[in-house]
């Protein structure tokens, strides 16, 4: 596709497959290792939680952002993470996934445009259950990250998620089980995790 087209309709394409039925990461160069341990489904006490992936068009290419966690957050502390938290109550999933990425990095005031919600993801660490909305706004937002709640601001290219040379595997160890994460090399960062599958996830509907 050429690339002046694919920047334009990017946004439009997304929220068109987004409507219809997702696709898994099952069969996929992405799919991850099956644990003995991983529930089928989410206990129905699981905390609801959401995170917001923003497309921003800068340079002649989509980005999104990603955030370095401080070491001394209790939950997923160190880790790179996309911008979200719980849901708070009265609120929707939508509601929550744009409030905390102002309460991360900030409100300039531009409106988000929503394209629509990638699968549930259960993350077992924190007991969250994750809505995982898609959203674009028309212009690299002005950022100003929380240091509170953000240690680093990892302005990412969508172009990594989609170049098979960035997808890489690492032995690690849970439970006395050693396995393979997945994971995308952006400059000396390592997505895994949560992350990786919910932008993986991402990368499938892009390209089906």
């Amino acid at each position: 596709m050429n690339r002046s087209v694919e920047m334009e309709k990017l946004p439009d394409r997304l929220a068109e497959r987004l409507r219809g039925p997702l696709p898994t990461l099952i069969g996929s160069r992405f799919e991850p290792q099956a644990f003995p341990w991983r529930r089928a489904t989410p206990p129905p006490e699981a905390r609801p939680a959401a995170v917001l992936m923003l497309l921003y068009p800068h340079e002649g290419q989509w980005w999104l952002p990603l955030t370095l966690r401080p070491d001394e957050l209790p939950a997923h502390g160190g880790q790179i993470s996309l911008p979200g938290g719980a849901v708070e109550p009265g609120e929707t999933d939508a509601e929550a996934a744009v409030r905390e990425f102002h309460e991360e990095l900030g409100d300039d005031g531009q409106p988000v445009r929503l394209l629509g919600k990638l699968s549930p993801h259960y993350v077992e660490a924190s007991d969250f259950l994750v809505a995982p909305w898609v959203g674009v706004v028309a212009a690299r937002p002005k950022f100003a990250p929380n240091r509170a709640e953000v240690a680093e601001l990892i302005e990412t290219p969508f172009s990594v998620l989609l170049d098979p040379d960035r997808l890489g595997r690492q032995r690690r160890s849970y439970r006395g089980v050693s396995y393979d994460a997945p994971f995308f090399q952006f400059q000396s960062y390592k997505i895994w995790g949560a992350t990786f599958v919910m932008l993986a996830q991402l990368a499938v509907v892009a390209e089906t």
